[in-house]
């Protein structure tokens, strides 16, 4: 990494007095979030019994068992799924999607289009989406960035809805994440009007940013990945699916087979590295929002449009930036990477990544492969020029990485 001028450290100082407050209800939110998780190992008895590795069938896992017990209890769940062989969060919310949806169900995504992969998932042609097993889709955009709840009540007018789908982050979009309270106002009013409907929501991006979780305010079913703001930076893989013991247990038969569900499925490596990561994820979540809010403030003050506004409170890890050129947020996200641990002598450059419609460049020098807990950025390569920054595993290393970007784009004079 290249030396940083003495300016450019100064001018991050100066963006860090700007939050100083807001870091301050950061660690609060932590502190009740670690409580939380703290009591859930309590309640479970975890000991080392619990990390040891499993094989062939895996029944009786009591680490893979125990651990879906404090996940829940930690949420506020009745129940949950946490499994190494979920993939992806995207992985994660298909099961849970196929096994609630029927042929002829109809699926109500209501925070606008699902991001790129999920979509294909739902309405793909030919690849054994959704919409070829016979599930009908639609959609209603957000409106001012809010949830339109005349727009969703005149879809219920017209048919009968299964599930309501609603995507607490932000994907690709220019735009706020959801907050808890909002998709809680979502689920009373869905249920208000059709009791039986189903509240499922995309909690990719969100676990640990606030005190309570979806399913704490109503939502029948959430999901997410174990290499995002749970998995605490140490997790090596895998996602979960938790709220209502019935609705878990139809995406168990997705996951694995309608006969055996999660009463099978063993690990070799163990269960350490999950159990630890889980109890560092709301340590770990508050220094991917102070990083946030350092990058968004340092942006503000030079001028650039970011998301969420300065002072706001953040609803995910996620900062939006928008540059004024393709060349200037590339330069971004390089900056990105050669402030990486891992990789860091390495140039991202734009590619067709799987699953999207523009290219994609991204910067990704993480320890686990992907992690997006980990500090990292990436952006479609289309106008407006927005990078989406995500993760940190600690403060620290997001001042270092902002003073580098800052002097890579020669922004401070």
């Amino acid at each position: 990494m290249q030396k940083i001028d003495e300016k450019v450290y100064a001018f991050v100082e100066e963006a860090e007095k700007k939050i100083a407050g807001d870091l301050a209800r950061v660690d609060a939110v932590a502190l009740a979030n670690q409580a939380k998780v703290l009591n859930a190992f309590h309640e479970f008895n975890v000991g080392q019994r619990h990390f040891a590795q499993t094989n062939g069938y895996g029944y009786d896992d009591i680490g893979r068992d125990t651990l879906a017990s404090v996940f829940a209890y930690a949420f506020g769940a009745e129940s949950a799924v946490v499994s190494p062989q979920i993939v992806s969060g995207t992985h994660a919310l298909t099961a849970a999607l196929f096994g609630l949806l029927r042929p002829g169900d109809v699926l109500l995504s209501v925070s606008g289009e699902p991001y790129d992969t999920l979509k294909e998932a739902i309405t793909g042609k030919g690849t054994g989406s959704l919409a070829d097993y016979g599930v009908i889709y639609d959609s209603v955009p957000l409106k001012d960035g809010k949830l339109d709840f005349d727009a969703i009540k005149q879809v219920f007018v017209n048919r009968r809805i299964k599930v309501v789908f609603v995507g607490r982050s932000r994907g690709y979009e220019w735009r706020d994440a959801l907050s808890v309270q909002e998709i809680g106002q979502l689920s009373d009013f869905v249920k208000s009007i059709a009791p039986d409907t189903i509240v499922m929501c995309d909690n990719c991006y969100g676990e640990f940013v606030d005190t309570v979780e979806p399913v704490a305010v109503g939502v029948d079913l959430m999901a997410g990945s174990l290499i995002k703001n749970p998995g605490g930076g140490i997790a090596p893989t895998g996602g979960y699916i938790c709220g209502k013991k019935s609705l878990v247990e139809q995406a168990t038969y997705r996951l694995t087979s309608p006969s055996i569900g999660c009463e099978v499925g063993s690990y070799a490596y163990g269960y350490r590295e999950f159990y630890q990561g889980f109890f560092l994820a709301p340590h770990v979540t508050a220094q991917a929002i102070k990083t946030s809010m350092l990058f968004g403030a340092a942006f503000d003050m030079l001028g650039y449009d970011t998301m969420p506004k300065p002072g706001a409170v953040c609803r995910d890890i996620i900062r939006s930036i928008k540059f004024n050129t393709e060349e200037e947020l590339t330069e971004f996200v390089r900056a990105i990477q050669y402030a990486s641990p891992v990789d860091g002598n390495v140039t991202p450059f734009a590619w067709d990544m799987p699953g999207y419609e523009d290219q994609v460049i991204m910067a990704a020098g993480t320890f686990v492969a992907g992690a997006s807990i980990e500090l990292s950025a990436d952006s479609p390569i289309r106008k407006p020029y927005i990078a989406y920054l995500q993760g940190g595993l600690t403060y620290e290393h997001g001042k270092i990485a902002l003073a580098g970007c800052l002097q890579s784009l020669g922004l401070i004079k």
